[in-house]
């Protein structure tokens, strides 16, 4: 975010005291001068900007070199504008409104206050950028005076500040497309219907907050529309009784399904597109005694999926996992609740065996990654294309991997495992508590434990955690039963413990983001025989002993490594599974 003059490489980093040819200081010799980075570390910046074009400010911040508050204070002074800090300035809702969100976002822009008549103060990541400035005053018809913000903050200001609550009056006559076509943005899209309005805009913000469920659910006096974000569900807005009717039908028109069936459960799905990315939504339809709830499940296909070393695994756990996923055959389970991460674990097995000698095939509902060199099928139902059913013609297709999206049937179950004795390694996920469990839970489906004695390779269990909020966790003094839970007497020297605050960054909640937690098990010479005829605590007992760390024990690590607080361990594991 430097100036164009400050691109320009010098042959050895810029002595504090160098300038431009403008007179400005450039942002190296800035950066330097206050010793927020070293020679080393700007030269390497300036070589990785030749090579990739990227500016230095932000190979610095993306390196974890300099912090993205920081170089937006040292941009200030450079520009010779006022640095805020969003966390804590004032930003007033009057001033923003009159600059639409679409703008806001566009632009990376936030109007914060009028400073006088036909004067704005507008808070900017990219002070450089002229033709921005010259834009902002006209869709504000204003004159503007920049000042810098960070862009993480600015960011998650932006989404705060157009994300006031929802008024129902407001939503009036508009036109547009009908996004449920998939062929239109739906942060655009708008119509003259206001409940199709309204609904454009519970999903698009839903998707904004990144979200992974939108509930809508019909109490006696009103409909409450609920978000999961960072697996915890938050409250929206609340939608008058009266427009029930039309919010539940045009939710049902979305998905495909039947608008006059209120009586029984429907499934459907939509593809839309927000932002210019696509997006799926899966919805479920549910009769309850006040009317139909309706649950959106959010697949975003449009992000990144993860290599296996930023898993965030142990070290041990991943060097077992990695040794499973190279074996010619067997099956690898990973296993927990729905939106645990469990598809992203395999796709990164997927990405290290995605190479020209093997064959790759996934079968899912829906396929949520798209990746070069896998054949990818997708589940359909109400065509006949059920996993069973596709199973057995993809077995006809000489698969050397195969991903299955889920267990769910006995039928299912018995091709997976058959495919996994028979040559071929199959990676899929299954719904149960822990790693020890998903034994019982495949002999339930009728599999025959000698079968899954021979050929489990390995179970992973996992959770997702939400990370503390970087910008405002605060340490504190450990308890001593604190200390026990986490397995020491006393604190170490560099034990440091963080617990949740709340500021504008994480919406006051504490976190932002999830991390995974992992159990993972090797199923080897002892094991086998427990699986044969053991009990789910005798199999987890023998894992532990040959050095399996359980879910609550690695959700420890992350406490003591600052990543997630002692509160969040426990929600997400309880007490049951150490």
């Amino acid at each position: 975010m430097e100036p164009a003059a400050s691109l320009l490489r010098p042959l050895r980093p810029p002595a504090p005291d160098a300038r431009t040819t403008t007179g400005r200081r450039p942002l190296g010799a800035l950066l330097l001068a206050e010793g927020l980075v070293t020679a080393e570390q700007l030269e390497q910046a300036l070589d990785e900007k030749d090579a990739t074009g990227h500016r230095v400010g932000e190979i610095l911040v993306a390196r974890g070199w300099l912090e993205p508050s920081t170089l937006a204070r040292v941009l200030a002074e450079q520009h010779g504008l006022e640095f805020v800090d969003l966390n804590q300035a004032h930003v007033d809702r009057t001033a923003a409104a009159l600059l639409p969100e679409k703008y806001a976002r566009r632009y990376q822009a936030l109007p914060m206050r009028l400073l006088s008549e036909g004067l704005m103060l507008v808070a900017v990541a990219d002070p450089t950028n002229v033709v921005t400035s010259d834009d902002l005053r006209l869709a504000l018809g204003l004159n503007v005076r920049l000042a810098v913000a960070s862009a993480p903050a600015l960011t998650s200001a932006i989404a705060s500040v157009y994300r006031s609550e929802i008024q129902m009056e407001s939503f009036g006559d508009a036109t547009g497309e009908d996004p449920a076509a998939g062929g239109v943005d739906i942060a655009d899209a708008g119509t003259s219907a206001p409940a199709i309005e309204l609904v454009n805009k519970l999903v698009t913000h839903a998707i904004d907050d990144g979200a992974s469920d939108l509930h809508v659910e019909p109490q006696a006096n009103e409909l409450v529309v609920r978000a999961r974000i960072d697996g915890v569900t938050r409250r929206v807005t609340t939608i008058p009784r009266n427009l029930q009717p039309a919010v539940t039908s045009r939710l049902k028109i979305m998905g495909g399904l039947d608008i006059a069936e209120r009586r029984a459960p429907q499934d459907g799905r939509v593809s839309i597109r927000h932002r210019g990315k696509p997006v799926d939504l899966r919805m479920a339809v549910l009769p309850t005694t006040h009317g139909e709830q309706i649950v959106l499940r959010i697949m975003n296909r449009s992000e990144s999926r993860l290599e296996l070393g930023e898993l965030g695994m142990a070290p041990k756990a991943q060097e077992a996992f990695a040794r499973a996923i190279r074996q010619p055959y067997g099956a690898v389970l990973t296993v927990g609740p729905s939106g645990s991460g469990k598809t992203t674990t395999l796709y990164a097995a997927l990405a290290i065996l995605n190479e020209d000698v093997r064959v790759l095939m996934t079968i899912e509902d829906p396929v949520e990654y798209q990746m070069s060199g896998v054949n990818q099928i997708e589940v359909h139902p109400r065509s006949g294309l059920t996993f069973a059913r596709g199973l057995r013609t993809i077995l006809r297709s000489d698969p050397d991997v195969l991903l299955v999206g889920e267990i769910r049937d006995e039928e299912t179950a018995q091709i997976a495992i058959q495919a996994a004795m028979t040559g071929h390694l199959v990676l899929t996920t299954l719904h149960a508590q822990n790693a020890a469990s998903s034994i019982a839970r495949l002999q339930d489906m009728g599999i025959e434990p000698s079968l899954l004695a021979t050929s489990v390779n390995c179970i992973v269990a996992q959770r997702l955690a939400r990370r503390l909020c970087a910008y405002c966790r605060e340490e504190y003094e450990p308890t001593r039963a604190e200390l026990a839970e986490l397995g020491t007497d006393g604190p170490p020297d560099d034990l440091r413990m963080y617990r949740a605050k709340g500021c504008p960054q994480c919406s006051h909640t504490g976190y932002a983001g999830r991390v995974a937690l992992y159990e993972v098990i090797s199923v080897t010479g002892r094991l086998r025989q427990l699986i044969s005829s053991g009990s789910t605590e005798e199999i987890l007992a023998a894992a532990v002993e040959e050095g399996t760390t359980t879910l609550r024990r690695d959700g420890m690590r992350l406490v003591r490594t600052g990543i997630s607080s002692l509160e969040e361990v426990r929600r997400v594991t309880g007490d049951w599974l150490d």
